[in-house]
């Protein structure tokens, strides 16, 4: 069956400048994944993600790049020390290790990029703290541990976190997004945001006139 005549102009019209923006963006976008300067597209769906969420807010800055060092990622087979090794190199605490593992709520692991294989919890689309819930179970069937998992019932530091965290949910909301925060604002720098706020409001600025005088 084929729509009405005027079904076709309830949508939304599109207009060759916006098209135009629509085209630059799409550029912009794939000239950071091909430079793998993926930081700011991460940092930006982040946020997007957590305003899901109403316990959960984030304020994040964006000129944020992607470093060349190596090393930065945990190792997922290693345990509590090199955890903190890892960490604390970036000026983060047992709290901010033990809150970040918490992100392991959402997703899955694949096998093609870690050697390891299925979800951390029952709902892997849901934001909660039901991760340490699992963790305080010990092993089930049909979810994943990893040993840097396991690491956090292993420390007495970690586990008093696991344990309060599992809980409390909102303790853990309110750490997580403390932690999250100062992650994603290493490197950051307070020259760099004034100049990034003068161009944002400038682009505002520039897409306002535009809409006024196509409005006229």
């Amino acid at each position: 069956m084929s729509c009405p005549p005027m079904a076709a102009a309830t949508g939304p019209v599109v207009d060759a400048d916006y098209l135009k923006d629509i085209d630059k963006a799409r550029r912009r976008l794939r000239a950071l994944i091909y430079a793998k300067q993926c930081a700011p597209i991460m940092l930006r769906l982040a946020y997007i993600f957590s305003s899901l969420f109403p316990t959960l807010y984030i304020s994040l800055l964006y000129d944020i790049r992607d470093s060349p060092e190596e090393g930065r990622l945990p190792n997922p087979t290693q345990g509590p020390s090199h955890l903190r090794d890892v960490f604390y190199r970036m000026g983060l605490s047992d709290r901010d290790i033990v809150a970040l593992s918490g992100g392991h709520t959402l997703g899955r692991a694949h096998a093609e990029r870690s050697g390891f294989e299925g979800p951390w919890t029952k709902e892997p689309f849901k934001f909660d703290n039901s991760y340490f819930v699992e963790l305080t179970k010990g092993e089930s069937q049909g979810l994943l541990k990893l040993p840097t998992d396991k690491a956090l019932m292993e420390d007495p530091k970690f586990r008093e976190l696991v344990l309060l965290y599992a809980k409390d949910e909102e303790a853990f909301f309110e750490d997580y997004a403390l932690s999250h925060k100062k992650l994603s604002e290493l490197g950051f720098s307070s020259a760099a945001w004034t100049k990034l706020r003068a161009l944002l409001w400038l682009q505002h600025l520039k897409a306002l006139l535009g809409f006024t005088r196509r409005a006229k």
